[in-house]
């Protein structure tokens, strides 16, 4: 009877020993998103992730197998390796048991404000194969500005181009400058740039050149700062029409023909006047002689 009891003890103790063996030998992957950047992301642009894969320095992972899953909102470009393969044990000590994986990922120019969900997928090739699927957030906001420029005026008796800027973006800009690149539809007489200075969204503000345009389109360059410090470049075009702008310079130009010729006229009178007075003292003069 002690010798069976002896005997399943022993047993026992194998089956304990093995299943705690093959429980420490199990490969367990963590994976967190540790960055991004620019945060938040924006649409139409890149953002810079990077994860982190801990546990490998089990070597019973064998070849880990990790990749981002291509899926609104978020894209690789064709040059990208996805997914990539990792070997397991290989760390250095005194140091972590991690793999950092950065991506360079592709925004939807569509993506929609706040956190949009991306999966990632990981799988090791000792003992089960299953792949493990796991979902991170990305934080996107429209942060770009946009712009409606219009020609507000033109004076051609002062070359005075008077431009509009509206702010249509949803967010507040800084240092905004206005630049009217060199190019055949018009002659800028002084500095081709202008700096305007902040303008909230929704907002709007004028700039003024010393130029002489042509009928046809202007290219302008709008620079500005947006909420994450990043300094940006906008091309955009107007039309200059100078049939919009005739009929005040032609009443200008009247007016100062009107004012010309009233000098004139009274510059005669003045001549006149004083002539028929010079004639008056002279006859009285030779009046007094005789």
């Amino acid at each position: 009877m002690k010798k069976r009891i002896i005997t399943n003890f022993v047993l026992f103790l194998a089956i304990f020993y093995v299943i705690g063996i093959v429980t420490a030998g199990a490969c367990d992957l963590e994976v967190s998103l540790l960055n991004q950047d620019p945060y938040p992301a924006i649409p139409g642009d890149y953002v810079k992730v990077v994860f982190e894969i801990d546990g490998l320095q089990n070597l019973d992972c064998g070849t880990i197998t990790f990749g981002i899953k291509e899926d609104y909102p978020v894209y690789l470009d064709p040059n990208i390796v996805n997914p990539i393969k990792i070997n397991s044990g290989t760390y250095q000590r005194n140091y972590g048991s991690f793999y950092l994986a950065p991506y360079k990922l592709r925004i939807d120019e569509n993506a929609l404000d706040g956190e949009n969900p991306i999966e990632v997928y990981y799988s090791n090739s000792i003992g089960a194969t299953t792949t493990l699927i796991q979902e991170f957030n990305i934080t996107v906001e429209d942060i770009r500005a946009n712009f409606e420029i219009t020609i507000k005026d033109y004076d051609s008796t002062s070359n005075t181009l008077t431009l509009e800027i509206l702010n249509i973006g949803k967010s507040d800009i800084e240092a905004l400058t206005l630049e009217i690149p060199n190019q055949e539809n018009i002659n800028i007489k002084g500095s081709y740039r202008n700096i305007i200075g902040d303008l909230d969204s929704n907002d709007y503000t004028t700039a003024n050149f010393e130029a002489i345009p042509k009928d046809g389109e202007i290219m302008l360059s709008v620079i500005y700062t947006d909420s994450i410090n990043v300094r940006r470049n906008l091309q955009k075009t107007v039309t200059f029409d100078s049939k919009y702008f005739q009929e005040g310079n032609e009443n200008g130009t009247l007016i100062v023909t009107y004012i010309f010729i009233i000098l004139i006229i009274g510059g005669i009178v003045y001549w006149w006047y004083r002539r028929r007075k010079k004639k008056k003292h002279a006859a009285k003069h030779n009046l007094h002689k005789h």
